[in-house]
Order: structure tokens, then sequence, then C-alpha cells
């Protein structure tokens, strides 16, 4: 199937429907987010030959029109929400309906021109899925912990009741998710290789393997910005600002940031590492965010040589 350099595709994104518009035309068609509105607007996108569909990330909403149109070999890219709207106040574009987002969207794609990167295999998403289920149940259980403080005498056994059943709904997920990984060799290896490391434990593990597939295939500068780690400068003449991450994987890094706080205390080259940056006068946010991004960078190399931890090889990595 050819593409038509001149087309882009842009589309917004809600719960019942899908809005289209195609630059430069501005041809807008709605669409209903479900198995058939998909397959409507895969045949459409396929005669009308664009080079790029733009979708904006939406916490899950378009994964079944953005699965539809790449089993179609059609040409989609999925852009952090952040980077459109900043794009949308760049332009003076502050209107906002779902048609006007599906041309502002569009139009990012036509100017902007975001990367083109193939979706994630079947096992990935569902074991993706799997970890945002666990993590919403950790997530209700620390606000019913919190509630637990407060709670008045009648309600507490409830709310006990309640933890102790989240408890063992997060003991089920961590289950899951391990037999699923079991269940395939490559990702065994893997897993394997990632928790040889000390302070990365096997949710971890899982969610670098279902969240950074490029893991062990980039340099460690990419794999860095991928996550959202890499530090950029605020510098303006003579004025020297903070550095500063911006943007990434907020699922990866929240898992590294754990890893990490362990791994200051039980990893020996990550522990050096760290308490070298805090005698440098270091903050203690500056320090764990450094020692995040090393362990990403370690755990990279590590994929990349399938070799499992070694002090001293990764000492300097």
């Amino acid at each position: 199937m050819g593409t038509n350099e001149a087309i882009v595709a842009g589309i917004d994104v809600s719960k019942e429907t899908l809005d289209l518009c195609l630059l430069p035309s501005g041809v807008s068609q709605r669409f209903s987010n479900d198995e058939s509105g998909c397959s409507q607007l895969a045949r459409f996108l396929t005669d009308a030959t664009p080079s790029r569909v733009v979708f904006e990330s939406t916490g899950g909403l378009e994964m079944l029109a953005v699965g539809t149109l790449c089993a179609a070999s059609l040409p989609v890219a999925v852009v952090n929400p952040r980077q459109i709207r900043d794009f949308a106040k760049a332009c003076g574009l502050l209107a906002k309906t779902d048609k006007l987002d599906a041309k502002i969207i569009a139009l990012f794609g036509e100017r902007i021109a975001p990367e083109i990167r193939p979706l994630k295999d079947e096992a990935a998403q569902q074991l993706s899925a799997l970890i945002s289920r666990r993590r919403q149940l950790v997530d209700m259980q620390t606000a019913e912990k919190n509630r637990l403080t407060t709670a008045a005498k009648a309600v507490r056994p409830g709310v006990v009741q309640h933890i102790e059943w989240l408890e063992q709904q997060i003991d089920s997920f961590d289950d899951d998710i391990s037999s699923f990984i079991q269940a395939s060799p490559i990702w065994k290896a893997k897993e394997q290789i990632l928790t040889s490391v000390k302070g990365i434990g096997p949710v971890t593990a899982a969610t670098l393997l279902a969240s950074m597939p490029e893991l062990g295939t980039v340099s460690r500068h990419k794999i860095g910005a991928l996550a959202g780690l890499c530090p950029y400068n605020r510098d303006s003449g003579k004025h020297k600002g903070k550095r500063s991450i911006w943007g990434g994987r907020a699922a990866v890094r929240s898992v590294l940031y754990m890893a990490a706080l362990s791994a200051v205390r039980y990893n020996p080259v990550i522990k050096a590492f760290y308490e070298r940056l805090r005698q440098a006068g270091k903050l203690h946010k500056v320090a764990i965010t450094a020692a995040m991004r090393k362990l990403l960078v370690i755990l990279n190399a590590m994929i990349r040589d399938n070799r499992r931890w070694n002090d001293s090889f990764y000492a300097f990595t």
C-alpha cells in the first residue's frame, strides 16, 4: 500500500467516538469508538493513504483504534498529550471541541512529523494491562490505609476488610504477572538478567519488559530520554537555571524510583555513586534521579550484552 506524503490524519479520541481530520483537505468525519467504528475508520484511511496517522495518548481509550489501524498496516504515531497542548498554545489555538482537537492533532502531525513506532505486540499489551491494574490496586490500598487512621469506629472493620481483600488481589496479580513472564522464554531470560541487580524486583522487571521494549537496543542517551530521565538545561543569557527532567514514561520512572531507593542502600555500585554525588553537595532529589538514570543505563547494557550483574564490570557504566 502506498502513502501520500501530502496527507496527514489526526484523530481525537473519547470514550464513545473517534473524530478524524485529514490535512490539507480539512475533511472531517466521526466514527464510533468500538470494533465496528474502528474497522470503518481503517477502511476509510486505507483509501486515503495518509503518510501519518496521529493519536494522542488518552490512557488506553485509543488502543482499540490504534491496534486496528496498525493491523491494517497504516503508519500510526501516538503522541504525548502535553506535546499537543503545548503545540496548540504556541499556535494560538485555544478553542476546544472534538472536531477542533482532531484538526490540531493533524496539524501537529503535519508540522512536527512525530516518529512512527510499531505497536507493542499482544503479549506486551496484556502484560502492561496486568501491571497497570496491579498499580491501581496498590493505589487503592494506600488510600484505604490512609483512611483507616481517621476512620470512625463504626466503619473501621469494613475498611480493614477491604485492605485485606486488596492485599489478596495484589498477591494474585503478582502471581499472574510472574506466570505470564515465565511462559515466554525470551522474557524469562530477560527477567533473570534484570533481577540479578540488587534493587530490581519482579514488579520493576515486569514493568520494564512491558513498557520499555527498547531496552538493550538503543544508546544510553536514548534510553534515558525515553524514560524521561535526561536533564534539560534552562539557561538564558547569563542566567543558569536548574536542569530538570521532563516527559518520558511515567510508569517506568515510578518503578525505577523505588528501585533506586533500594539500590542506594544495598547495591554497592549505585550506593557509591549516590554517596559521591551527595558528598559533592547534590540534593537528595538530584542524586536519586541520577541514580535512577545510572541504574537504567546499566540495565540497558546488561540486556544488550545478555549478561547478569557483575559489580566490577558495571561499576563504570
